[in-house]
């Protein structure tokens, strides 16, 4: 059996891989081990709105409660308001019920620390490990209750952390019918955009269908067809946000890294001249920090490990080209709506169209191919496709680059190819899932 948790928490399909049974046990589990230095331990608790949702928590929060823990239930929010309210709430630990941008089939647990950080290897490991033992001495059972002042504290932050109001911008903003949608349409017209939100309707089914950060050509129609500014699309548990600009061009994660960065830097905000993004980084980034003096450091896929880099190197920013943008004297992990307050707000206050902001880089053309496999890590290594990939690594030379990497949250390996045209990376990368397709039969 492999390790449980994931790069991103415990994943799978509601009721038959992530059971109520499974989200108790956590619950227990992360009680016992979290809580072990506090005889009354309290999680927040938060969900997407997924259908799954409802019962996962009440499993959970059983056994938190089971165990002798409290738990802060703040209902339907995104996954960083849970980060942000696990420390700003003086909780031992925060859990999140989410899936983020998996199919509306799909849960996920995943659990953070006192301070608001994702929990290391070592503490999940602890965790999982502790599903199997016993229980201990009997405990006196805890107590769950609402606690509906979150919201207005998560909102109060985000306000806080925009660099100017947004009065005169109308914003697109697709909240993939998910955790966001009613929080992310509040903030932005707190800050006073006139905002016009999509798929803002969640009935626990439609999460990520056709929508949000996974479609970002979504928004990036509708600011055309309403003549907005611009367009802010997130994904289901709005950790992370892509935007598009008024012409209908989609801006991700590395332009808004390249931009955000840059001024920081001018400002004499961005400690020690670095940035921390992860191996999928567009070359285009790469050049445009090296053009501008500033490091950019590369760490594996996954916001935490950006996140524990950025630590490392006290760096203030970081994230991943997905959307994943941490703001670490704001945040303890990816926020999509905070990522949009700060870019957009960068563009009201240099008077400028979020196009302009997003030229601060050029991106290499870049194909990215996800294919099935039924054991990742022996489909990487096979030899037929370490001979493809040193073929096409050998045909690019220095204009391009080739990753093959395993999917931390799917039965994945996800090829990527950037090229200096869309031509010759699809061809490249459509060479190397032939093989891999081939060597996973």
């Amino acid at each position: 059996m492999g390790r449980l948790f994931g790069t991103d928490g415990v994943r799978g399909v509601a009721g038959t891989e992530l059971t109520g049974e499974l989200a108790a046990a956590l619950g227990r589990a992360a009680c016992r081990v979290l809580g072990r230095e506090h005889p009354r331990p309290r999680f927040v608790v938060g969900r997407d709105p997924r259908s799954s949702g409802v019962w996962l928590e009440r499993a959970l929060v059983s056994g938190i409660v089971e165990a002798g823990g409290d738990a802060l239930l703040v209902g339907v929010e995104p996954t960083p308001a849970i980060a942000f309210c696990t420390l700003e709430l003086g909780a031992t630990a925060g859990v999140v019920i989410s899936a983020s941008h998996n199919p509306p089939e799909d849960n996920g647990i995943k659990f953070f620390a006192g301070d608001g950080r994702k929990l290391p290897d070592a503490l999940e490991d602890e965790i999982e490990a502790a599903l199997g033992t016993e229980p201990g001495p009997t405990v006196v059972p805890g107590k769950a209750r609402e606690a509906p002042e979150a919201r207005e504290r998560y909102i109060d932050h985000l306000v806080d952390a925009a660099l100017a109001r947004l009065d005169g911008l109308r914003i697109v903003v697709d909240c993939a019918n998910g955790a966001a949608s009613d929080v992310a349409p509040a903030v932005l017209r707190r800050l006073g955009a006139e905002v016009h939100p999509i798929h803002a309707t969640p009935d626990g089914t439609n999460i990520n269908v056709g929508c949000g950060a996974l479609h970002p050509e979504v928004v990036a129609d509708a600011v055309v067809r309403l003549g907005a500014d611009a367009g802010v699309s997130l994904d289901g548990d709005a950790d992370r946000a892509l935007f598009a600009d008024a012409e209908g061009r989609v801006i991700d994660g590395d332009q808004v890294l390249a931009a955000c960065a840059i001024a920081m830097r001018e400002a004499g905000e961005l400690s020690g001249d670095v940035v921390v993004a992860t191996v999928m980084s567009n070359l285009g980034l790469v050049r445009a920090m090296a053009d501008a003096g500033i490091e950019l450091v590369r760490t594996k896929v996954g916001d935490r490990y950006v996140l524990e880099e950025m630590e490392r190197r006290g760096a203030a920013l970081g994230g991943e080209q997905s959307g994943h943008v941490i703001f670490r004297p704001y945040a303890t992990t990816g926020d999509g709506l905070l990522t949009a307050v700060r870019f957009l707000s960068l563009a009201t206050v240099r008077g400028v169209a979020v196009a302009e902001l997003a030229a601060a880089m050029q991106r290499f053309p870049q194909v990215l191919l996800n294919v099935p496999v039924a054991d990742r890590a022996a489909a990487i290594v096979a030899e037929p496709v370490r001979a493809a990939v040193a073929e096409a690594e050998a045909a690019l030379g220095g204009r391009g680059r080739v990753l093959v990497r395993a999917s931390g949250t799917e039965p994945l390996v996800r090829v990527m190819v950037e090229a200096e045209t869309q031509t010759e990376a699809r061809r490249h990368a459509e060479a190397i899932a032939a093989v891999l397709a081939e060597a996973a039969t």
